[in-house]
């Protein structure tokens, strides 16, 4: 599988644990664990689990209940993220689905580069693999939901500096700038590690790509407002050009 020994173990007790609690038809790893891209204890756990049929009630708060007290037998639990598709509504992508993040039950969709690294990758741990639930991503799809996610939201996000200050503002943005810009120029779905390899190619600076590389190995880095400071107007900076270069070279 993807990870290390107490990750998969964590995803299987979560596994056998959601079986037991809804009517579950299938649980999948995507994202990191499953490109092989996985650090244990930075990298979120991201999860898909198809269910038979909308929960009721007393399910969702089994569901919760589920989260939570793996959560306190697993701290690293905290970063096991699930959405929950029903298996009648798998074909259309614009639908909001049942998501457990960041320890609260919210609705959001399943992307479209969500689904393609499903289709590459994604780890069966119950059921059958995607290849047989899920309907294929077509290439105009994902190049369509990827112009729009730089267009309308990240360039527009570039705006509003202060959130710029943060560090996952400024990991998320960057590794996003990367990885989208190969996967429209042909190049597939790049992992974390691989984006950074591309970064310097929109004028990240050095020690920009030392603050990225470390954070992502848990090592020691920078702190301090001045800083913070510079590395957000950079990190705007490179965002708005690379943006702009990529969507004016690859317009359809």
């Amino acid at each position: 599988m993807g990870g290390d020994a107490a990750t998969e173990e964590l995803v299987r007790r979560f596994a056998a644990g959601l079986a037991g609690a809804v009517p579950v038809l299938a649980v999948w790893a995507h994202g990191s664990l499953a490109l092989g891209d996985y650090q244990p204890g930075r990298s979120d756990l991201d999860l898909l689990a198809v269910l038979e049929r909308a929960l009721e009630p007393a399910e969702r708060e089994r569901l919760v209940a589920l989260h939570k007290g793996l959560e306190r037998e697993f701290p690293p639990a905290a970063k096991l993220h699930c959405t929950y598709l029903l298996a009648d509504r798998l074909g259309d992508p614009a639908l909001d689905h049942l998501t457990w993040a960041h320890r609260e039950l919210f609705a959001r969709p399943v992307t479209p580069v969500t689904r393609r690294e499903l289709e590459l990758g994604g780890l069966c741990y119950l059921g059958p693999p995607p290849g047989e639930l899920l309907p294929p991503v077509g290439e105009a799809e994902l190049r369509a939901f990827i112009r729009r996610d730089l267009s309308g939201y990240w360039l527009p996000a570039t705006r509003w500096w202060v959130r710029w200050l943060r560090d996952d503002w400024v990991d998320v943005g960057l590794f996003t700038l990367a990885r989208a810009t190969a996967t429209l120029r042909g190049g597939g779905l790049l992992t974390k590690s691989q984006a950074l390899a591309v970064l310097p190619e929109f004028g990240v600076s050095p020690a920009l790509l030392a603050d990225l590389s470390s954070r992502r190995a848990g090592r020691p880095v920078r702190t301090g407002w001045r800083w913070r400071s510079r590395r957000a107007a950079q990190a705007r900076r490179v965002l708005r050009l690379g943006i702009r270069k990529v969507l004016a070279e690859q317009p359809n």
